[in-house]
């Protein structure tokens, strides 16, 4: 069993208090019935992950939606296994959903899943996404660290020139400096 869909699994066993309805759903290989759960009325918010991040994990789309929906929820557990399925599911709407969520200032709360997953999925909404979100984190006082220390160090991992203003703007707060310097350090030299 993967390991994400193992704590996945242990996570919603809990909080599902044992159902033999996830049992169900876990043993369940039909796409079908996965996808019924997604739209059924009355679905508790555990089944509908569930179903989400097995079709995810599967590569069918129906599951897009739902897992968009749980990347921008209040709970980081289900946001990383959404990103985690969003990463697999291999579904070309996914880095501008992600891209919206991140620089969502409404939601900055919650934009530190899509800050990763953009840069995981390495796609070229990624790079301009981590740019807005970073620069708006860059105010003084600003209580997201945590979606900037992502932003710094995806910018790092992507590697894009792109980056370096805002990484250099990134080295006067003290909280960002370190990881600022590491990604600086990642960032090819101009050509002369």
């Amino acid at each position: 069993m993967d390991e994400e869909l193992r704590a996945l699994t242990e996570r919603l066993r809990r909080e599902s208090h044992g159902s033999a309805a996830l049992e169900r759903l876990l043993a369940t290989g039909d796409h079908d019935e996965l996808a019924e759960v997604l739209t059924a009325p009355g679905q508790p918010l555990w089944a509908r992950e569930l179903a989400a991040f097995r079709l995810g994990l599967a590569g069918d789309r129906r599951a897009f939606e739902s897992l968009v929906l749980l990347l921008n929820h209040r709970d980081p557990p289900r946001c990383a296994s959404a990103a985690y399925a969003l990463a697999r599911l291999d579904d070309p709407r996914t880095a501008r959903a992600a891209a919206a969520l991140a620089t969502n200032e409404l939601r900055v709360a919650y934009a530190l899943h899509p800050v990763r997953l953009l840069v995981a999925l390495r796609a070229p909404e990624a790079v301009p996404a981590l740019i807005t979100t970073l620069e708006r984190r860059l105010s003084p006082h600003d209580p997201y660290r945590r979606v900037a220390l992502a932003c710094v160090e995806g910018l790092g991992a992507l590697g894009d020139p792109r980056a370096r203003r805002v990484l250099t703007e990134a080295l006067a707060h003290p909280a960002l400096a370190e990881a600022a310097v590491h990604a600086l350090a990642r960032i090819p030299e101009r050509p002369r």
